[in-house]
Order: structure tokens, then sequence, then C-alpha cells
């Protein structure tokens, strides 16, 4: 047995509006129910579950991505416009002290989705 990926399952107030956000981010939607969301891009999947009463203010629910070229990413994600404070926001790619280089995009729902590649 080998696992092959880990897909998180994150808070959404509106399936809709999830899906519309993140199509914009460039993933495509493979799932599309009452309840259940599934977006994908390049082979990675985020799962979204309807949450109605779901608070952005105090969410704490994220994944982190890893990927090959954080820099066409950030261009890519940056040119859309996104606000860099509150919700929904992009902060911009940059080094870490602790040996990263990583960009963040807090969605509407408040979910915090990293990228990062090793320096």
């Amino acid at each position: 047995m080998n696992l092959t990926a880990a897909c998180p399952i994150l808070p959404a107030r509106n399936l809709s509006e999830t899906l519309a956000f993140w199509r914009r981010l460039g993933f495509a939607c493979e799932l599309d129910h009452p309840d259940y969301l599934i977006v994908e891009r390049d082979g990675v999947e985020l799962h979204f579950f309807l949450s109605p009463d779901h608070d952005p203010t105090t969410c704490d629910a994220g994944a982190y991505l890893r990927l090959t070229d954080l820099v066409a990413l950030d261009a890519e994600w940056g040119a859309l416009g996104l606000p860099d404070a509150g919700i929904p926001r992009l902060i911009r790619v940059a080094d870490k002290p602790w040996g990263m280089r990583e960009l963040a995009v807090i969605d509407p729902d408040g979910n915090l989705i990293r990228a990062g590649s090793a320096l």
C-alpha cells in the first residue's frame, strides 16, 4: 500500500461562491453537490463541505500546497487583484526563516491555504 494524496476538507458557507472563488484561482470543478464541493488543479484536490453558519473570522482550517514554481503562481494570483488585507486576501510570496518560500491565500470562508517550496 502506498499513500498517494491527502485532500483537506474545508468549511464553506456557500458552495457556489466557493466554487467561483477557486475557479478564479485556476481550479476546476470535480464535484458540485448541494452539500459538498471538490475543486482540482494539477492533481491537487481541495474539498469543501457546506457549513452555512461558519464564521470566516474565527476559521482555523487550512492546507499546505507544495509546488515547484511558486514565483509563477504568485505572478498568476497576484494579477487577479485580490486584496492584501481582510477576507479574502492574498499574501504575496516571501522567503521564510524556516527555509521555505511561501505565499498564502485566505478564501472567502477564512480557510488559509499556504503554498510553498524549499529555498
